[in-house]
């Protein structure tokens, strides 16, 4: 019998910019159902990794392949309507519309109406919209939204725009979900429970999850594997806690230090910096 094939395969991608190597030989898959982590230090290449994924970025080598099929050269919109969702760092919310009508923008894709019948919501506008809604709802009380559908997001603590921007994503029915450091700027508490919204998520929508993130006690609760880059290049791709663990990993964390201090670090040595807690 065949072994199921990888929903996402990423084969010796290299990326320059100039004379800028930003990625340079990176090859992973990413199985179906997977929680899949991709972690290093600031200026790693995780960002212009996960825009080569969505075809923000056409590298110059490399395949990148969902379900077998080519992505590279394709539009990031063409990528959307494949199944490809992706939240940013920085939010792209719109303030003055509410939650809901940010979360059915989400859904813009999916859409047939023209822009003329759209401008003025009649026929197929007005039903597409309505459909809209309805299949939104759902999302929003899938991540806790539910309660403040009608509410502006200027009106929102930045914890819960997170979320919205989640739901907006969630709304484009994907398969592959991109998350580009989801609890940047959140404290503990927020980050926990958007994490655990985001595995809510997952389950309910049988969905494959690619997370870039640096707050290394989440991607060792939530994710299944953890690739570690650094200057462009895969150091290791293991269980996030043996890939913690790994000499290399501490010593690209620690910016090249010595040999002795790197060993102790890998030995939880309190006195040494931590490369579990990763860059901030």
């Amino acid at each position: 019998m065949n072994e199921k094939k990888p929903l996402l395969e990423v084969s010796n991608v290299s990326l320059r910019f100039g004379g800028v190597t930003a990625l340079d030989g990176i090859s992973f898959a990413v199985e179906h159902g997977e929680f899949f982590a991709i972690i290093g230090p600031n200026g790693a290449g995780k960002t212009s990794l996960l825009n080569v994924l969505n075809g923000f970025y056409r590298p110059q080598q490399g395949e990148v392949a969902l379900d077998g099929h080519s992505l590279i050269g394709r539009r990031p919109s063409t990528i959307a309507s494949l199944g490809v969702a992706r939240t940013f760092q920085n939010l792209a919310l719109f303030d003055e519309l509410t939650v809901l009508e940010n979360v059915v923008l989400g859904r813009h894709h999916l859409m047939r109406s023209g822009i003329l019948s759209g401008a003025f919501w009649w026929g197929r506008a007005r039903k597409e919209e309505y459909a809209a809604r309805r299949e939104c709802l759902p999302l929003l009380e899938m991540t806790g939204l539910d309660g403040i559908a009608g509410r502006p997001v200027r009106d929102l603590p930045y914890g819960v725009k997170k979320r919205v921007e989640l739901a907006r994503a969630l709304a484009l029915k994907p398969r592959l979900l991109l998350l580009d450091e989801p609890v940047a700027g959140m404290n503990a508490t927020e980050s926990n429970e958007l994490a655990s919204w985001v595995q809510t998520a997952q389950r309910q929508l049988d969905l494959t999850v690619v997370m870039i993130e640096h707050d290394m006690a989440l991607v060792r609760r939530v994710a299944d594997r953890a690739l570690v880059i650094d200057f462009g290049q895969v150091v290791c791709l293991e269980a996030p806690d043996l890939a913690m663990r790994d000499p290399r990993v501490v010593r690209a964390y620690l910016g090249g230090t010595d040999d002795a201090l790197v060993h102790a670090a890998v030995r939880g040595d309190s006195r040494s910096p931590n490369p579990q807690e990763g860059p901030q």
